[in-house]
């Protein structure tokens, strides 16, 4: 599937792995934040000449980083992203939330549709069988001549049976398969999901996994087009699209198999998400915590905040314990309203905050030496929410949720049952 969206991004008739060649994105997409947009746009205009770009609607840009303070700094620097944005009619979405979740609720992620981003996580838009590609500064090559030269990835798959248990999720997925197959099993190649298992997940899980991929080393991760995802672009897609789908034969790296009813949670260590860092949950019962934590662009989506809601219920959140829930998507976040969820989390005495990217970098309600999170953030190493001295556990939706309840890690389904 992946090299048939980068043949047509390429012009050619076929792409094979490893073949180097340029790639023409339909859209290359940032968000603003320091040393990346404002150095980029400085050297479009310093080293290359170019004031103005010529094709704007393949530009899109995000204000999702540093929005709570409303300091001098942060108005600074969405002002110099306004203004270019502005001065070169490229588009500048602001205050819709997560980028990589805005992305496809503005019908960017349309299937058989290669974008380009400088953070990996974009990868997440593979839930709709678009190709997403975080490039780092190569961006700048996207941005400056319009296409990028990439080695063609190979793939791995994924083959998934039966159906997610009470109080497991995407998550534990990834964590597991990091945990089994190593944080390098899919260097530079792209995860690729099939099978009933893949089919029955719903959209939201699809983007939580998807959004992880780069912890396996992978450049991306896809799902084929089916009816859940062309149900959900057909309402927003914002230019015509052909769904590609993998062949029956295709040839892949690796191949492994998966039954989603044998997973159980999982939790990751602090340190990072490396293999020999994942245990399963009762190994780490007992750990207190003071900061819970649901939200990021691999988290914070409807199905999450229900499933903390569920947990939540005519319960309080343990004495002590800063449980932070951040919608991914102001979207997100109306619909979690309207279906009164962001109520009873309120009354079970967590916080819940508007979209942002913030609260998993450290940026709004930072960690302090000594404290432990549980956290369904994307990344755990040292400083990471905060203070380098603070300890970062990931895991899922129900098990952050679960803990913040006993004010120390424990396992969802003992809650839920």
């Amino acid at each position: 599937m992946t090299e048939k969206i980068l043949a047509r991004a390429g012009g050619l008739d076929r792409v094979t792995p490893g073949q180097n060649a340029p790639f023409r994105p339909d859209y290359m997409i940032a968000y603003d934040y320091p040393g990346y947009t404002d150095v980029m746009f400085r050297q479009m205009a310093e080293d290359f000449g170019i004031d103005t770009v010529k094709e704007p609607e393949r530009y899109v840009l995000f204000i999702d980083h540093m929005t709570t303070r409303n300091d001098e700094r942060e108005k600074q620097m969405h002002d110099v992203t306004r203004e270019w944005g502005r001065r070169n009619g490229v588009a500048v979405h602001e205050g819709l939330g997560i980028g990589h979740q805005v992305s496809a609720e503005l019908g960017y992620a349309m299937p058989g549709k290669f974008l380009v981003h400088f953070d990996g996580h974009i990868s997440g838009l593979g839930a709709f069988g678009a190709l997403g590609w975080g490039v780092r500064k190569d961006l700048l090559e996207a941005w400056v001549t319009g296409a990028v030269y990439l080695d063609v990835p190979a793939s791995t798959r994924f083959h998934l049976d039966g159906r997610f248990a009470g109080g497991v999720d995407n998550r534990d997925l990834i964590h597991h398969i990091i945990a089994t197959y190593g944080a390098d099993a899919c260097a530079h190649q792209v995860m690729e999901y099939t099978g009933a298992g893949a089919e029955a997940m719903t959209i939201d899980r699809r983007q939580g996994l998807c959004a992880m991929a780069m912890f396996t080393g992978a450049v991306s991760a896809i799902f084929n087009p089916d009816e859940k995802s062309l149900a959900y672009v057909e309402k927003v897609a914002r230019a015509e699209y052909e769904p590609l789908y993998s062949d029956p034969d295709a040839t892949y790296a690796a191949s492994h198999a998966i039954d989603l009813d044998a997973l159980s949670p999982q939790v990751v260590l602090p340190g990072s998400a490396k293999s020999a860092n994942t245990r399963p949950v009762e190994e780490l019962a007992g750990t207190e915590i003071q900061h819970a934590y649901i939200g990021s662009c691999a988290s914070g989506r409807i199905e999450e905040i229900r499933a903390a809601a569920e947990l939540l219920r005519g319960k309080k959140v343990a004495p002590g314990v800063n449980f932070n829930v951040v919608p991914t998507s102001q979207r997100i976040y109306a619909q979690a309203k309207e279906e009164g969820l962001l109520d009873v989390l309120a009354e079970a005495g967590a916080r819940v905050a508007g979209a942002s990217c913030d609260f998993c970098v450290g940026y709004a309600s930072p960690l302090k030496p000594g404290d432990k999170c549980v956290s369904t953030g994307v990344l755990n190493i040292s400083g990471r929410m905060g203070s380098t001295e603070a300890e970062i556990y990931m895991g899922s939706a129900y098990t952050v949720a679960a803990s913040a309840l006993a004010g120390r890690i424990v396992d969802p389904r003992e809650v839920l049952a």
